[in-house]
């Protein structure tokens, strides 16, 4: 089976092209996804994000209020380190684990959408790599439309590797500048070799 690595900046359009390639049947696992699993009631990583960040990160009813503890990981590095440890070997195992079923059912392609690819060394797991990018300008048009303040725009970039090297590193990169059908184009001339 052959395995993509979708990744790129924030608001750049990752999901969007995660999206096009599953209708186009290719079996797609998002890691964002599986982080929102991971940080459910009862999940044992839960309870290590308590212990770490104190009931502050919690809401009355027990979940995790996800924008508390964006509010200290994304203003201090040590803490969005100490997050990271907990999450990402977890959503590894499973992103991993849903490409192991994939090729079991016989499916002969899979991607994986990882923001944080590079950054956690996981293009060494995968066949090919694509980069979703953008200007600077349409990313922050995009992240001031989810109602995103000046400096959470600033700390959750500053926060990723730097475009520019994301797509030096790619094998492709896919530039998510205009339209829909304009980026359906890109998808399908990367992937449609494939499927």
């Amino acid at each position: 089976m052959k395995t993509y690595g979708i990744t790129g900046g924030i608001g750049m359009g990752k999901s969007t092209v995660a999206k096009i390639i599953a209708e186009r049947g290719m079996v797609v696992v998002d890691t964002d996804d599986l982080a929102r699993q991971l940080v459910r009631p009862g999940e044992p990583a839960l309870a290590e994000i308590k212990n770490a960040f104190g009931p502050g990160v919690f809401l009355v009813t027990g979940e995790l209020d996800r924008d508390a503890l964006a509010g200290i990981v994304f203003r201090d590095e040590v803490a969005r380190k100490e997050l990271e440890a907990i999450l990402h070997p977890r959503i590894q195992h499973l992103w991993k684990l849903r490409l192991a079923t994939a090729r079991d059912q016989g499916q002969a392609h899979a991607a994986v959408v990882i923001p944080l690819l590079f950054e956690t060394g996981a293009e060494c797991e995968l066949d090919l790599v694509i980069c979703v990018g953008c200007s600077i300008a349409t990313q922050l048009d995009r992240l001031r439309s989810r109602g995103w303040t000046p400096d959470q725009i600033r700390q959750r970039i500053a926060a990723q590797m730097p475009l520019t090297d994301k797509m030096a590193r790619a094998q492709r990169v896919i530039w998510n500048e205009g339209d829909l059908d304009v980026l359906a184009r890109q998808c399908h001339e990367i992937i449609s070799p494939a499927i």
